[in-house]
């Protein structure tokens, strides 16, 4: 793969949070949160609050501009996101992983270190001119965000649900 690890996490737990606003909403409690937090293996601080949560529900509209965009405009929405958070990156070492890039400190908000280690990935994808590794579900009732990671660039559902929906909808049609 193209991608460092780091990447490839920061890269998967944004489209997580995007596509957690896809009906049914899978990010309204503070658990939800905490799972996502497990899950991405963020670390640092975390409050574990309802205003962090909001916080975090805030980020997917420019979490999804940015994941969605054209190379230029997501070169314009990483810049921005630096900038605003005033992001070092630093080469750290830290529960057993191997130097990854962090460019906020621990403590900072969950919120802030989302979209700061998002915007960094996306450094990397653009740099590689990958952005179609990125797309929107192409299930026609969907619209969340595809990661393709496979070699061969043949992921086209964001979701297992979404790819068996469709898979029993031609299943179907070709019965009939």
């Amino acid at each position: 793969m193209v991608f460092t690890d780091d990447t490839v996490s920061a890269m998967a737990a944004a489209v997580d949070l995007v596509n957690s606003a896809e009906p049914p909403d899978t990010m309204t409690e503070t658990a939800q949160l905490k799972d996502f937090f497990v899950r991405h293996g963020y670390t640092g601080s975390r409050t574990g609050a309802a205003a962090e949560l909001d916080a975090v529900r805030a980020q997917r509209a420019l979490l999804r501009r940015l994941l969605t965009s054209d190379r230029d405009t997501a070169v314009e929405l990483v810049n921005a996101i630096l900038a605003e958070y005033r992001a070092v990156p630093q080469l750290v070492r830290h529960d057993g992983l191997d130097y990854h890039i962090h460019a906020v400190p621990p403590d900072a908000p969950l919120p802030v270190r989302i979209a700061v280690e998002t915007a960094m990935a996306m450094i990397d994808v653009i740099r590689a001119d990958e952005l179609s590794r990125l797309a929107i579900c192409a299930d026609d009732t969907c619209e969340g965000i595809v990661l393709d990671l496979s070699r061969n660039r043949s992921r086209r559902y964001c979701s297992t649900a979404c790819g068996n929906r469709n898979a029993v909808a031609a299943y179907r049609a070709r019965q009939r």
